[in-house]
């Protein structure tokens, strides 16, 4: 039986409060977000930036109250301020598709959950 990728969980508009080229990598996010989206640490995450339309591939890191800050390379492609929809994907069989239900998280200007 085949597998299909589908959204599991996202952050969506939030607001990136940081950005650090020195960090060695991966995307830290609050830690009430990452529960309510259902991403877990080092998970496998897609970020979107909504400002200037870059696309990236990385890993969430657990990050502090409020935080979304783009680490090492992937600082490069966003600022602060900018807002951006943080996504994760998963494989589900055919069994599964009909009764799933990705999480969506809609934050504020503060990135708390609305």
């Amino acid at each position: 039986m085949a597998l299909r990728n589908f959204l599991l969980g996202k952050i969506h508009r939030a607001t990136i409060t940081e950005c650090d080229v020195n960090y060695e990598g991966s995307i830290s996010i609050d830690p009430v977000l990452l529960k309510a989206a259902g991403i877990a640490p080092f998970e496998q995450v897609d970020v979107y930036n909504i400002h200037n339309g870059e696309r990236l591939t990385t890993y969430a890191i657990v990050g502090n109250p409020g935080q979304i800050c783009l680490n090492g390379a992937a600082a490069l492609k966003g600022g602060v301020g900018q807002k951006v929809i943080i996504a994760c994907y998963g494989l589900l069989s055919e069994n599964e598709i009909a009764g799933h239900t990705p999480r969506v998280v809609l934050v504020d200007e503060t990135n708390t959950p609305k």
